[in-house]
């Protein structure tokens, strides 16, 4: 942009058109202080230990040692049960998190208790997985008087409570894992699903039928070919990487002696290495992070597409459509009440005094505010929530700076660079903490000491920056010119003009803001490696109050209640524009 005068006026020369689109960004100067931060972040705390980690994998005392380690983890018992465990979460999960996400999708919409569902199948999505692993354990709690599932199974097949099927035990524990996973994803899907569908104009199914095609015809080339297609294997790949945090359920869920018969390898690392990453530890690990990665790269070459994506043009508004059948409206409703069923456990076994919680199952003992006036009594929890809402504020807001920082200048790059910095954020979004915990306790030996809330926090934040600078950069890429030019003339500096560009996306930001916060209040895996006596969030100190479940089940579920009100309420007051942010930057 240049200003000269004409005719004795001042006129402003618009050069920011797509064409001379670069001239609307930082120069070279300012770009490298815009990407220091998340450079340094990420160089120190995920780039350096994940090759740190590569390093370890194949030396021994700093002595070159080859596959030595791996061919001994590999050939450790029960390593070949763990790792076809591991490709069993990655497949079979995310086929029936993506099926059942169409189905409820379809069927609830556009009808009147379509909203209603799909607020219930979103509640789920929003509780921290902690949360979700006490759900289930007391729902599948073996003993028929204090298991709901048990029960029922006893009742169903006239067997007796030792003969009637024990899904936390050694032959079922990983089905009931699932089941639980799936309980806790299907909400997400549904979203994606909802959008995708709401993008789909009616007029190619008008289209396919006046050329005579059928149903068949119809839900083929009018829906799947078009943007359906893409959106599974968005949905899929979404939910393969999120098996990643199977860890959290099977920590929480799974009694100590069947453990090994549901471990996958998130857990066998943490086993093996501990809080450091040295010889078979490292190599599992590396397994697993090549594993991971490689999933990733499948699903964004599966997915890809021209970048930045071309324009589509607005529309008046969503056009009409026909509303569902009554028979698959009734199976949304009837999913949704199946839905209700793990909270309603949850919340009426928190309101049950602690001996009747530990001793009976809530359907036979009266109400009560026991388990609340033990819990609310003591300090121990509001010193965690307090702490967490602390870390979890201060968490979101650096990343949110450091990813609008380093998005500015990243969202001008175009073809191959474009393309591979993409992949690189992508690869550093999948990175397992378990992997690199040992490196970055190193790292932070050395800035500051570990367990402390800084280093917590730090961790953190370099965790959070590649998936917050992914989404905000294709958000920003995907501005229409017309906002680009006004942004640039109406910004002196390139922080007006990012300014200016971050409200155009306010979506985005909210979705990236929204998500970080959840996703710091929900961990485990992090706190439980990073965090010290003074520095407990709740995801670990729900984790520890779980040792002595079933005594403690009444407190575990108040806590568990409490715990879940935050997040919940965010993911279901910012739904609307976590979808919209998502579709447009982080999907692509």
């Amino acid at each position: 942009m240049s200003q000269v005068k004409v005719l004795g006026e001042l006129a402003v020369l618009d050069d920011v058109g797509p064409p001379r689109r670069g001239r609307a960004y930082p120069a070279a100067g300012a770009t490298s202080a815009l990407l220091l931060p998340a450079v340094l972040l990420l160089g120190a705390l995920v780039l350096w230990p994940v090759l740190r980690t590569l390093h370890a994998s194949v030396t021994t005392d700093g002595r070159w040692v080859g596959a030595e380690h791996f061919r001994a983890a590999l050939a450790a018992p029960g390593t070949g049960a763990v790792v076809g465990r591991t490709v069993l979460w990655a497949v079979l999960v995310p086929a029936v998190v993506t099926a059942l996400g169409y189905l409820f999708a379809v069927a609830s919409r556009r009808s009147e208790e379509g909203g209603l569902v799909r607020l219930i199948l979103l509640v789920p999505v929003a509780l921290p997985l902690v949360v979700t692993g006490v759900t289930f354990r007391l729902m599948y709690d073996p003993d028929p008087t204090r298991g709901l599932a048990t029960l029922l199974a006893t009742r169903l097949t006239g067997r007796s409570a030792d003969d009637a099927p024990q899904l936390l035990g050694p032959g079922l524990v990983t089905v009931a894992l699932m089941s639980a996973f799936v309980w806790a994803w299907v909400g997400l899907a549904v979203l994606v699903f909802r959008a995708a569908l709401d993008r789909l104009p009616p007029s190619l199914a008008d289209a396919v039928r006046a050329y005579g095609g059928g149903r068949r015809h119809v839900l083929w080339d009018a829906q799947w070919r078009p943007l359906l297609l893409r959106t599974v294997a968005v949905v899929f790949a979404l939910v393969a990487l999120g098996t990643s945090r199977t860890f959290d359920l099977i920590l929480v869920m799974t009694p100590g002696s069947v453990r090994d018969d549901a471990a996958v390898l998130a857990l066998r690392v943490w086993q093996t290495s501990g809080g450091t990453t040295t010889g078979q530890g490292a190599a599992l690990g590396v397994v697993w992070l090549v594993a991971v990665v490689a999933g990733m790269l499948v699903a964004a070459f599966f997915v890809r597409q021209a970048w930045p994506p071309p324009r589509v043009e607005a529309t008046p508004g969503p056009a009409p459509t026909t509303p569902p059948r009554r028979l698959f409206r009734l199976l949304a409703a009837g999913g949704a009440v199946v839905w209700l069923i793990p909270l309603v456990v949850l919340v009426a076994t928190s309101a049950h005094g602690q001996v009747d919680a530990a001793a009976r199952g809530w359907w036979s003992a009266p109400p009560g505010t026991g388990s609340y006036a033990a819990l609310l009594g003591g300090d121990e929890l509001w010193r965690a929530l307090g702490f967490t809402l602390l870390l979890a504020t201060v968490v979101t807001a650096t990343v949110l700076v450091v990813a609008l920082l380093a998005a500015y200048p990243l969202a001008w790059l175009t073809g191959p660079a474009a393309q591979a910095t993409g992949l690189l954020l992508m690869a550093a979004t999948v990175v397992p903490v378990q992997v690199i915990a040992g490196p970055v306790n190193e790292v932070l030996g050395v800035v500051l000491s570990s367990g402390t809330s800084r280093g917590l926090a730090l961790v953190h934040v370099a965790l959070g920056v590649p998936f917050a600078v992914l989404v905000l950069r294709n958000a920003f890429a995907d501005l229409p010119a017309e906002q680009v030019r006004g942004a640039r003339l109406g910004g002196r500096r390139w922080w007006g003009t990012l300014h200016r560009l971050a409200r155009h996306n306010l979506p985005a930001v909210i979705a990236v803001s929204v998500l970080e916060f959840v996703q710091v209040w929900n961990d485990l895996a992090v706190g439980l490696v990073f965090s010290g006596p003074e520095a407990t969030p709740i995801g670990p100190f729900l984790a520890a109050e779980g040792r002595g479940f079933v005594s403690n089940s009444g407190v575990l579920a108040a806590s568990s209640v409490l715990a879940s009100v935050l997040p919940v309420l965010l993911m279901v007051l910012a739904r609307r524009q976590l979808v919209a942010g998502l579709v447009s930057g982080g999907v692509r």
